[in-house]
């Protein structure tokens, strides 16, 4: 059986699309030799089928892993690692077309969202290839004749799980620091966005990793999830994806072996206007906050707050601002929104703009799908909510957001810190003591300031309350792959005796 099809994209042209399982630097089919098939959101044709993982699969790509961590991998030197991961970038920047458009045909997100997600996946592997022979220790002062330090080690073989908006990008943000600080990998890619990550892996062989290092696999989270969440021979396991989902991941890392995790979870985001912002500015932000992506982000700012002064004003020109948002085709450059990644995606964002109009909220402008092929839903403004609506409570995923207006500074916070998570919220005003002050009082893994998603690797990003566990990006990552060792040396003789 041939492990490749041929695809291709409106704006590559023919492409070689792998389609196996890759276990240590090879592809393969599966030991049950399943297969399932890969929708395109943009008109629901069947695109190809890949090979489906199963828990044997999973068991495979684990030995490969403690394998490669136990012999090649530790004795490859921190600076090696490091020429890898930059080398990788360099082979993604060289293949960024293809990359994106995979995305593109996979995901359904606009071509030029794509093209900027590659551009992040490459900045991300070069951020962590310079760090990887820069993780040190400390020493302590304890005694004179005591010489005590510390050492941060690899934890060993980490188990990853990826969503399906951001596949690549997602991918990027996981394996980098992984890798970076000595661990070995198996990633689970979304069943719904497998072939950027199967294109992906290729590049990851190409860029000189050895076999077992970094192992990626295609299935359903039922199966080959379930199976990396509770593996015992997986050491660590980080998740992106929904709150429900990661209670399931944590409950299962710990009635297996207690692995460690890190999860980056949902979020119902606050986006807060005040009188004195800039409100052209603060327009854009807030578009792009929650339409960015399908509003299929998991910090996507859709509840929406505006000051009592301005909020006839901001509401008028914001449902003009949406309607400039070119709904249709993702390869067409000019197209912001493309479809929602899958069927079952599309009916619970529908059931979400239901709920809201059964309620007794206001449509002020969408509320309905656009066209009659593929996964597109209309952008959606939703007023006169109350703060018990499911429309408000609950994490959408979807390009539906809500606005309200408040009075005064306290009453923005109480209603941005009113909800079970705490990933990201955003606050708009030229007053530099209100955005002090404020981004202080809400409790957010994030807090931008007159702006919104702009997520830089350097930057840790995670959430409060049940938006996650953990810390995913800049310097903390590392910490989130590495365990501390404490070597205590005494200098001098016999302390007994």
């Amino acid at each position: 059986m041939s492990l490749t099809v041929d695809l291709e994209t409106p704006v590559t042209g023919p492409y070689k699309q792998p389609i196996g399982l890759f276990i240590n630097n090879e592809w393969v089919q599966g030991v049950d030799k399943k297969k399932f098939e890969v929708i395109n959101p943009s008109n629901e044709q069947v695109i190809t089928s890949v090979c489906e993982a199963t828990e044997k699969d999973v068991d495979l790509a684990v030995a490969a892993a403690r394998k490669a961590f136990e012999t090649t991998w530790r004795s490859v030197t921190p600076q090696a690692r490091g020429e890898m991961l930059l080398k990788l970038a360099d082979i993604v920047g060289k293949n960024a077309g293809l990359l994106a458009a995979v995305e593109s045909l996979d995901n359904g997100k606009s071509i030029n969202m794509a093209r900027a997600d590659v551009n992040a996946v490459a900045a991300c592997l070069r951020y962590y290839g310079g760090w990887a022979d820069k993780i040190t220790g400390k020493t302590i002062d304890v005694a004179p004749d005591m010489f005590n330090y510390t050492r941060r080690e690899p934890i060993g073989v980490c188990g990853q799980i990826i969503p399906w908006n951001f596949p690549l990008l997602m991918l990027a943000w996981k394996i980098a620091p992984a890798l970076a600080t000595g661990n070995t990998v198996v990633l689970k890619t979304a069943e719904q966005t497998p072939l950027s990550g199967l294109v992906m892996a290729n590049l990851v062989k190409e860029a000189g990793f050895p076999p077992g290092v970094f192992n990626l696999l295609s299935g359903f989270g039922k199966v080959a999830g379930a199976a990396i969440s509770s593996h015992m021979d997986i050491d660590k396991v980080a998740f992106t994806g929904s709150t429900l989902v990661g209670r399931t991941i944590m409950k299962a890392a710990a009635s297996s072996n207690l692995k460690k995790v890190t999860l980056e979870l949902g979020g119902k985001s606050p986006n807060i206007v005040f009188n004195d912002a800039d409100i052209e500015q603060a327009i854009s932000w807030v578009n792009f906050g929650i339409y960015f992506n399908h509003g299929q982000c998991c910090c996507a700012g859709t509840r929406i707050f505006v000051q009592d002064g301005i909020y006839d004003k901001f509401l008028e020109a914001f449902k003009q601002r949406t309607k400039k948002n070119q709904v249709g085709d993702p390869f067409d450059d000019k197209t912001f929104q493309g479809p929602q990644v899958s069927q079952l995606q599309y009916d619970r964002i529908m059931g979400y703009i239901k709920s809201g109009k059964e309620d007794g909220a206001t449509v002020e402008i969408g509320g309905d799908r656009h066209g009659d092929k593929g996964y597109f839903i209309q952008p959606t403004i939703f007023s006169n909510v109350r703060p018990d609506m499911k429309i408000m409570r609950e994490e959408i995923f979807g390009p539906v957001c809500a606005i309200a207006k408040f009075k005064t500074e306290e009453e923005a916070i109480k209603l941005g810190n009113d909800t079970i998570y705490g990933l990201a919220a955003a606050l708009h005003t030229t007053d530099l003591n209100t955005a002090v002050r404020v981004s202080n009082a809400l409790k957010a893994g994030t807090v931008w300031v007159n702006c919104y998603n702009l997520i830089n690797h350097q930057a840790p990003f995670g959430g409060y309350k049940q938006s996650g566990i953990g810390r995913e990006l800049g310097e903390e990552a590392l910490m989130n792959y590495t365990e501390t060792k404490s070597v205590a040396i005494r200098l001098g003789g016999a302390l007994f005796g």
